[in-house]
C-alpha cells in the first residue's frame, strides 16, 4: 500500500539503472486528465490523488483494495472475494454492497449507471493502467455526487511499445489469476485486446468466486487532431456471499458462513450469492478544430443480467443503460504570456431501465414470484467550467445543473422527479514558489437516492427518500519539487450534509434506507513521499522510497432520531477515526525489489447507536520481484509475497446496523502468493 500523490515519482525506478540519475532531473510534469484537459497537479486547486502504473505494479495484482486504500480519504472493502465496496470521505454507509455516491468513469465513459450504481467488481484489476481520485463533492463536471469521482485508465499508456503480455498468479485458498493482453500499433491506428480469468475458493464457507473478463480497445487518429476511440468489455462474474457473524460466532469459527436461525435458513442452504453478466462499451470522438477549439462526444451503453439468491428471496434484474456525454472546450491564444484561460461547457444524459423480479428462494432455486417492478431512472446535467491562470494564481469556477427522476409501474405508471439542483464549485490556488501551492475550495454536494435504495431488498418502493445535500469547505497545501525526491499534500475539509441516507435492516434481514438528518464531516488527509536514497547503479541497496498517507475523520450525526432513539452526536457508522498507511520500497541489484506495506485502521462503529465497534487492526503486506536477466525484447519477472503477515483477526467489510448483531465478515489470516509475468 502506498500514497498515490505523485504519479511519476516511481518512474525513475522503473527505468534502466544507467538512466536513473539523469532522469531524476528531467522527469515529466505530473498532470491530471480528469478535468477535461491536462492540468498540472502542482497547480490544480482541488484535492486530487493519482495512482500511476508503477504504483499499481507494486501491489499483489489480484485485488484493487490495497491500491485504493493507500489513498488518503478513501476506504475500499472486500467482504469476500469479488465483493467490493468503495467510499470516499465516509460515503460507505449507503452501500451494503456495491458502490454508491461515487461517480466512476472509464476514460470518458461512465461506469456508473443512471440509477447511481457502479459495478466496479466487474473489472479485472490487472486491466488498470492508472487512476485519478477527485475527493469530496465535485459535481461541477460529473453530475450528482457528494463523495467524489474516480477516473480509471484502462487502455495502455501512450508510447507503450509492449505488444504481448501474460501473467499467472496463484495463492492461498484456491486463488488463481491469469491474464493475457495484445496490443498493436499500425500507423495512426492502435488496437488492444485483454483477457482475464480469476477464481478463488475464499477463506470462509460459501465464498467461492470466479470472473471471466474480456476487453477490447481501439484508437484511430484518422487525421491530425481528430481521434475516434472505442472501448468495450464483457464480464461474467459470480461469487457466493457468506453473510455476517456475531462476535460469539466469529470467535468460535471465523471461517463459518452465516448459520441458520429458528426463523431463517443459513447462507449455505440458500446458496446466497451474486451473479452478474454485463456487456458495456462506448465510442469517443475527439475533434481539435483549431489550437483553441476542441469538441468531444461520447455515446455509451450497457446491458446487465443480475441475480442475487438471498436468505429471504431470489432477485433477478435485467438492466439496460444508454446515454451520451459531450462538451466543447475553448482556450485563449497560447502565446498569451501572463493570462491563460480555458472554458468548457457540455451536457451528460443517461437512462437506465431495470426489470426487477423477486422470487422465493428454495435453496438457491427460484420459487414463486413475490413482486415484479419496472424501474426507470433518468438523469441529465449541464456543466460548465472556467479555468484561468494569472502569474501565480489559478482560479476555477464551475457548476452543473442536475435533473433526476425515476418511474415505476407497480401501481400504474408513477413518476418521482426531484427539484433540479445547482452544484457550484469555486477553487483558488496560489503558487508560493516553484514547488509549493496553497489552495481553497467551496463546493456544494448533491446526491439523489440510488435505485437500489429506492427499491431495496425489502421490495418496498420508498418514494419518501430524499437526496443528500450540503456545502463543503476545504483548504490544502501541495509540495511537489521538480526533483521529485519528496512530496507532501495536506487537505483539511468540513462538509455539512443534510438528509444523509442511512442503511437499515428489518428483522428478517431485508434492507431499507432512511434519511438521517444532518451529518458533520470534518477531516484531514495527508499524502507524502520521500526518497530515502536516490537511485544509483552501485551498492547493495540501489534505492529506497518511503510513501505514506494519514486520514483523520471526525464524522458524526448532527441531528438524527430514528424509531424513538436519538443518535445525535454519535460517530458516523462504518467510518474509522484514523487510518495510517505506509510503504517502503527497497531496490536491490539484479533488478530485484522488495516492497513492504503497513496499514493501521482504528476502531469502527458498527451501528448508529455506537454500541458495537470493530477492533482496530494492523495489516502488513510484502512483495518481492525479480526481472530475469534476459536480453532482447522479452522481459520475464517472477514475484512472490504475503498478505496479513501479522496474522491479524479483522473484518475487511462489516455489515452495518445488522440485525442480531451479525456485523462481522472475517478476512483471511496470513496468506501467500506467487506468480510470473512475461512481456514482449
Amino acid at each position: 500500500m502506498k500514497s498515490p500523490l505523485l504519479a511519476t515519482v516511481s518512474l525513475a525506478f522503473a527505468l534502466p539503472l544507467a538512466a536513473q540519475q539523469d532522469t531524476l532531473h528531467r522527469l515529466p510534469e505530473v498532470v491530471v486528465k480528469s478535468y477535461l484537459s491536462k492540468e498540472s497537479l502542482l497547480r490544480i486547486p482541488t484535492a486530487v490523488s493519482v495512482l500511476s502504473p508503477q504504483q499499481l505494479a507494486l501491489q499483489q495484482g489480484a485485488s484493487m483494495v490495497p491500491a485504493f486504500n493507500s489513498v488518503a480519504g478513501v476506504r475500499m472493502e472486500e467482504r469476500s472475494p469479488g465483493s467490493y465496496r468503495l467510499s470516499i470521505r465516509g460515503s460507505l454507509l449507503r452501500s451494503p454492497f456495491g458502490i454508491r455516491n461515487v461517480k466512476i468513469y472509464m476514460d470518458e465513459i461512465p461506469l456508473t449507471d443512471a440509477g447511481g450504481n457502479t459495478y466496479l467488481n466487474l473489472l479485472d484489476p490487472q486491466v488498470l493502467s492508472g487512476a485519478e481520485v477527485l475527493k469530496g463533492p465535485d459535481g461541477s463536471l460529473f453530475g450528482a455526487n457528494s463523495g467524489g469521482v474516480v477516473r480509471l485508465d484502462v487502455l495502455p499508456p501512450a508510447g507503450d511499445s509492449t505488444r504481448l503480455q501474460a501473467a499467472v498468479q496463484g495463492g492461498g485458498y484456491g486463488h488463481f489469476h491469469a491474464t493475457a493482453g495484445y496490443r498493436q500499433q499500425l500507423g495512426n491506428y492502435a488496437f488492444q485486446l485483454f483477457q482475464g480469468y480469476q477464481r478463488s475458493d475464499g477463506y470462509r464457507q460459501n465464498t467461492a468466486m470466479r470472473r471471466s473478463y474480456t476487453q477490447l480497445g481501439q484508437r484511430w487518429e484518422y487525421k491530425p487532431g481528430y481521434v475516434l476511440k472505442m472501448l468495450g468489455f464483457y464480464s461474467d462474474l459470480g461469487y457466493r456471499t457468506p453473510g455476517g457473524l456475531t462476535l460469539a460466532q466469529l470467535d468460535k469459527d471465523p471461517r463459518a458462513a452465516r448459520p441458520a436461525t429458528p426463523a431463517l435458513p443459513g447462507a449455505i442452504t440458500q446458496k446466497a450469492g451474486i451473479y452478474n453478466r454485463t456487456v458495456q462499451g462506448g465510442l469517443v470522438h475527439e475533434a481539435q478544430f483549431s489550437p483553441r477549439w476542441q469538441h468531444v462526444i461520447t455515446v455509451f451503453g450497457a446491458n446487465t443480467h443480475f441475480e442475487n439468491p438471498f436468505i429471504t428471496n431470489y432477485e433477478a434484474r435485467d438492466e439496460n443503460t444508454f446515454g451520451f456525454r459531450t462538451y466543447l472546450s475553448w482556450t485563449n491564444k497560447p502565446t498569451a504570456p501572463l493570462f491563460q484561460w480555458r472554458w468548457q461547457a457540455g451536457i451528460e444524459w443517461q437512462r437506465t431501465v431495470s426489470d426487477i423480479i423477486n422470487y422465493g428462494n428454495n435453496q438457491g432455486v427460484r420459487g414463486a414470484v413475490q413482486v415484479a417492478d419496472k424501474l426507470t431512472a433518468g438523469q441529465y446535467f449541464y456543466f460548465s467550467r472556467f479555468h484561468a491562470t494569472l502569474q501565480r494564481w489559478t482560479l476555477e469556477a464551475a457548476a452543473s445543473m442536475n435533473h433526476y427522476h425515476y418511474n415505476y409501474n407497480r401501481d400504474g405508471n408513477m413518476k418521482v422527479a426531484f427539484t433540479p439542483q445547482l452544484m457550484p464549485r469555486l477553487s483558488l490556488s496560489y503558487l508560493v514558489n516553484e514547488q509549493l501551492t496553497g489552495r481553497v475550495t467551496v463546493s456544494r454536494g448533491y446526491s439523489p437516492p440510488a435505485t437500489a435504495e429506492v427499491r431495496a431488498s425489502d421490495n418496498i418502493i420508498n418514494t419518501a427518500l430524499r437526496p443528500e445535500t450540503g456545502w463543503n469547505y476545504e483548504a490544502g497545501l501541495r509540495l511537489l519539487p521538480l526533483s521529485r525526491r519528496y512530496s507532501l499534500d495536506v487537505t483539511g475539509f468540513h462538509y455539512r450534509m443534510q438528509d444523509a441516507i442511512v442503511h437499515k435492516l428489518r428483522d428478517n434481514g431485508a434492507e431499507f434506507f432512511v434519511n438521517a438528518g444532518g451529518v458533520n464531516q470534518t477531516g484531514v488527509e495527508v499524502d507524502g513521499m520521500l526518497q530515502l536514497m536516490q537511485p544509483r547503479v552501485r551498492g547493495v541497496i540501489r534505492g529506497l522510497e518511503l510513501r505514506g498517507s494519514y486520514t483523520w475523520s471526525d464524522f458524526y450525526f448532527r441531528d438524527y432520531v430514528s424509531s424513538g432513539k436519538d443518535f445525535s452526536g454519535n460517530r458516523l457508522t462504518g467510518v474509522p477515526r484514523s487510518v495510517v498507511v505506509s510503504g517502503l520500497t527497497v531496490y536491490l541489484p539484479k533488478a530485484v525489489y522488495l516492497y513492504v506495506a503497513h496499514n493501521y485502521t482504528s476502531t469502527i462503529p458498527l451501528n448508529d447507536a455506537n454500541s458495537a465497534y470493530a477492533r482496530g487492526y494492523h495489516l502488513v503486506q510484502c512483495k518481492a520481484a525479480w526481472q530475469l536477466p534476459i536480453s532482447g525484447k522479452c522481459k520475464i519477472s517472477v514475484q512472490a509475497g504475503a498478505d496479513n503477515l501479522l496474522n491479524q483477526s479483522y473484518s475487511l467489510g462489516n455489515d452495518l446496523n445488522a440485525v442480531g448483531e451479525r456485523y462481522y465478515n472475517p478476512a483471511p489470516g496470513r496468506t501467500y502468493f506467487g506468480g510470473i509475468h512475461v512481456a514482449l
